[in-house]
């Protein structure tokens, strides 16, 4: 029988041992489809005593995480502990340097330092493979790097953040505000203690960065990607954008041009004929356009043990296989140099909510502030009347450039008549 590929699993949280489960319980079906067994003989973590739900016992254990690479039982390593620095890039460098296979759910890290890391895997000739790093089990890594690996792609975008996701859904079906749906969402499950790293965006991005990375050929760059949460979306606004034929989502966008590459994540309407506004609750998506292949659309689990444990076991049979692709597609030589560019490039439609004193005069006053900048209005929304109090006013602009539309954004919010920081949406095309 040929020997097992044996696998040192550092971290047995909710992935962790979601692998080892995943491992077991299907191992003859794995087998089959990686032409040899695939098993774990050594393990990671901080708590001994903590029960995961799968059993450990047989496995030889580490409390440090990077000794781990040192085993020489260990013919691979799969990181699942998390954070952009500390244990989890130690190991990942050290097992590097010892020639030992990667696979990495770690977004962060890849995001942070994935071209250096990819730079060390290529001079060692060791494969790292991090298919479960975006979207859970949707296979996208695989697809832009492998199936679309023929294509020009001029675009990439997606709902990446389950969290996000569900607290949107739920404030469109049920009306409620953020902070409401934020609270109930913690005490379901679906958003942490601390949310920030979610609701701010930052997760969001660091899935984005690498999909950039891998559409467009390029080294990861995660300082270049303009960042939005949406602690800032109301109820009103959802309601609006229902009214003009669009669903608010928290999209990752990446986009290519003559002149380089944006990556954005923020908020944004998009149609309601569009894929993306009918994917709902702590599902994912991701798009791609590709000048022969056309639009591709991935839909599925972006999150959770059973999901990201199966891309995990996915990259572990293709190192069984031989399945070795460059970590963004090309060597490091070939890798493009586009640069990126600032969000002040940007150009699109924008929706903008104000709350006003409702007197003569108001309208036209910030009318002549977007005329001063260069801002052609498409609509405007502005509901009855009541002298003295406040009332939303909406406006939806054409296609305008990012850095008009914020100039006259600041002159809009200091006029006396602008009760509150005005609300500012991006609208994408279907």
């Amino acid at each position: 029988m040929t020997r097992p590929l044996s696998v040192g699993v550092a971290g047995l949280g909710t992935v962790g041992a979601g692998v080892l489960r995943l491992l077991r319980e299907n191992a003859p079906i794995i087998a089959a489809r990686a032409g040899r067994p695939i098993a774990v003989t050594a393990v990671s973590a901080r708590d001994r005593t903590r029960d995961r739900g799968v059993p450990l016992s047989g496995l030889r254990w580490y409390d440090d995480p990077v000794a781990l690479a040192g085993d020489e039982g260990v013919d691979a390593i799969v990181e699942v502990i998390g954070g952009s620095e500390g244990p989890a890039k130690a190991l990942i460098e050290t097992a590097i340097e010892a020639g030992k296979p990667v696979i990495t759910a770690n977004k962060a890290l890849l995001a942070v330092h994935g071209a250096s890391l990819a730079a060390r895997a290529e001079q060692h000739g060791v494969p790292l493979g991090f298919e479960a790093a975006v979207a859970g089990g949707i296979p996208a890594i695989k697809a832009l790097r492998e199936g679309l690996a023929a294509n020009r792609v001029a675009r990439v975008a997606g709902i990446l953040n389950g969290t996000c996701n569900y607290i949107l859904t739920t404030m469109t079906e049920r009306g409620r505000e953020f902070a409401d749906v934020l609270a109930e969402a913690q005490k379901l499950g679906y958003a942490e203690a601390d949310p920030s790293f979610d609701i701010d965006g930052i997760d969001a991005a660091h899935k984005l960065a690498i999909l950039a990375a891998l559409a467009f050929g390029r080294p990861v760059e995660f300082d270049a990607v303009h960042v939005e949460g949406i602690r800032a979306v109301s109820a009103l606004d959802i309601a609006f954008a229902r009214e003009l034929g669009y669903r608010i989502k928290l999209l990752g966008i990446a986009r290519a041009s003559d002149d380089g590459i944006e990556t954005r994540v923020h908020p944004a309407m998009v149609p309601l004929a569009s894929p993306l506004a009918r994917v709902d609750g702590v599902f994912n998506a991701v798009v791609a356009e590709g000048d022969f292949a056309g639009r591709v659309m991935l839909e599925g689990r972006g999150a959770g043990a059973g999901p990201t444990a199966s891309a995990v076991v996915a990259d572990l049979i293709d190192l069984v296989r031989g399945r070795h692709t460059p970590v963004w597609g090309a060597s490091n030589g070939a890798l493009s140099n586009a640069p990126s560019l600032p969000m002040e490039h940007h150009a699109g439609p924008y929706y903008l909510r104000l709350m006003v004193v409702d007197r003569p005069g108001v309208i036209a006053d910030v009318t002549a502030v977007l005329r001063d900048h260069g801002v052609s209005l498409e609509s405007l929304i502005q509901r009855g009347r009541a002298p003295g109090e406040a009332v939303p006013v909406v406006l939806v602009t054409h296609e305008t450039k990012e850095a008009a539309m914020r100039g006259a954004l600041a002159r809009i919010a200091d006029l006396d008549a602008v009760l509150e920081r005005p609300a500012l949406i991006r609208i994408e095309p279907a």
